[in-house]
């Protein structure tokens, strides 16, 4: 079972940035792909941005290229996305996500979530 907790939410200006952090409690957390969702009211879980096993090549969401970096330290058992030009449209809660079966940005592939932590992006 992994774990996932989420934190570095809030409230931001648009043009500003946030960083957020997921902390994983698994012994094996260099096994997992990492992805970043979000969820905005009224629509459906959406990606963001993953990072491989070897942080190699990270993917994105169109909407944040440019924008947002992800990163991962396996030492530390986490992974981060920084986040910098915060549009209103980037207001959502996002979510932490593990995934052993692949490094995609489908949500289906992904076995474990965390609890989400809201950005809310004042325009």
């Amino acid at each position: 079972q992994v774990q996932l907790v989420e934190s570095g939410g809030g409230l931001v200006q648009a043009g500003g940035s946030l960083r957020l952090s997921c902390v994983a409690s698994v012994r094996t957390f260099s096994n997992y792909a990492m992805g970043w969702f979000r969820q905005a009211p009224g629509k459906e879980r959406e990606f963001v941005a993953a990072v491989s096993w070897r942080a190699e090549m990270p993917l994105f969401a169109d909407s944040v290229k440019g924008r947002f970096t992800i990163s991962r330290d396996n030492a530390k058992n986490t992974v981060t996305l920084q986040m910098n030009s915060l549009q209103f449209e980037d207001t959502a809660i996002y979510y932490c996500a593990a995934s052993r079966r692949g490094f995609t940005s489908s949500g289906g592939f992904y076995d474990y979530w965390g609890q989400g932590t809201q950005v809310t992006v004042s325009s």
